[in-house]
């Protein structure tokens, strides 16, 4: 996994220093540098930041007060000369509070900490939410996509991915994420899983062959978990 971080601080020295351990970091992508928490805020929302490292007291806007704007999908560690504020950081959900002067392997742990936040929660990306009830946003190679409930056909489960196929796109949405998950997040009067790796759109099948459904060239089995289930809806039951 891959985190997109901004760093913001107004000092020269420790913006530079930040920049560098962020490049000397595998997992994460610097995407925004700022000497100031205003300039930062005229442009986060219109990105994709999973990390900001975030120094406090700065001219004008301080970083405690940006923190408290940004969406909460952004994870913040605060790099500060002052420890003063490390009570105040947590209160604003901060993964992490580094006091200046840190090392590298104090910032990398830090970072860990991060991906490891990631990981455990996201388990990157969730279908975020529901849109009119008329489709999901889910990620997608750094995209937030919006797909059509009507436009789905089937997804298929691939232990820590999912593949979205629609009808509008020969190849599917490839998005990171558990199909428990996005199963939680369909509407089930129009999604069924049949299979642990199967979810269909009940509208989109086109026979039933024995113990697979034919959705136009594609057959997909029915577990044996689903089959009474799946017979039921199919009787009308």
């Amino acid at each position: 996994m891959i985190l997109n971080c901004w760093i913001v601080d107004d000092e020269p020295l420790a913006l530079s220093l930040l920049e560098s351990y962020v490049k000397k970091t595998a997992f994460l992508r610097l995407t925004g540098k700022y000497s100031n928490a205003l300039s930062a805020m005229k442009h986060i929302a219109e990105e994709e930041v999973d990390l900001l490292f975030l120094d406090i007291q700065m001219p004008g806007i301080n970083g405690m007060e940006f923190a408290r704007t940004i969406s909460h999908r952004t994870r913040v560690i605060f790099t500060t000369a002052f420890s003063q504020y490390a009570l105040e950081g947590y209160k604003v959900s901060a993964l992490d509070y580094l006091l200046k002067p840190f090392s590298f392997d104090e910032f990398l742990a830090a970072a860990r900490k991060a991906l490891e936040w990631f990981e455990m929660t996201v388990s990157r990306p969730v279908a975020e939410t529901v849109h009119e009830n008329i489709g999901i946003f889910v990620k997608s190679e750094y995209r937030l996509l919006h797909v059509l409930y009507e436009d789905i056909i089937y997804i298929e489960g691939l232990k820590d991915y999912v593949k979205i196929y629609t009808e509008n796109d020969p190849k599917p949405i490839l998005s990171l994420m558990s199909l428990k998950l996005l199963e939680e997040e369909l509407p089930v009067d129009r999604f069924m899983r049949v299979h642990r790796s199967y979810i269909i759109h009940k509208n989109k099948i086109s026979s039933v062959n024995k113990n697979r459904i034919v959705i136009g060239k594609k057959q997909i089995p029915i577990g044996e978990t689903y089959r009474k289930q799946f017979k039921a809806i199919i009787e009308g039951k």
